[in-house]
């Protein structure tokens, strides 16, 4: 193949077909994904809740508890729970901001 502005045919033709297979791969491994999603839910799982999971396990341990804690503020903050229902921190302590959370509470409620 000819060399077209500076292109090498051949170089691109390389390249190109490599996508290509990768993307293929990449779809192969999508209808199994939902292959075993689907598995799942025929045995009593919930996917969505399952892909939460996958989600939170690829997270270092710090920045999930870091979401679930700043999840729980937003929630509180909305009146979707009460600070009573908020969890303590490993420690069996409340944490810093589930603290400020708590103390805006209860400065907002008079």
């Amino acid at each position: 193949m000819p060399d077209v502005g500076g292109i090498a045919g051949e170089r691109l033709r390389s390249f190109i077909e490599r996508i290509e297979r990768l993307e293929e791969e990449r779809s192969a491994l999508g209808d199994d994904l939902r292959e075993v999603y689907a598995e799942a839910k025929g045995n009593g799982f919930d996917p969505k809740i399952m892909r939460q999971i996958v989600r939170l396990r690829k997270m270092e341990t710090n920045d999930c508890a870091e979401q679930e804690m700043l999840l729980d503020t937003y929630k509180m903050a909305l009146g979707m729970i009460d600070s009573f229902d908020m969890p303590l921190s490993g420690s069996g302590q409340v944490s810093e901001s589930e603290q400020s959370g708590e103390l805006l509470q209860t400065q907002q409620n008079g």
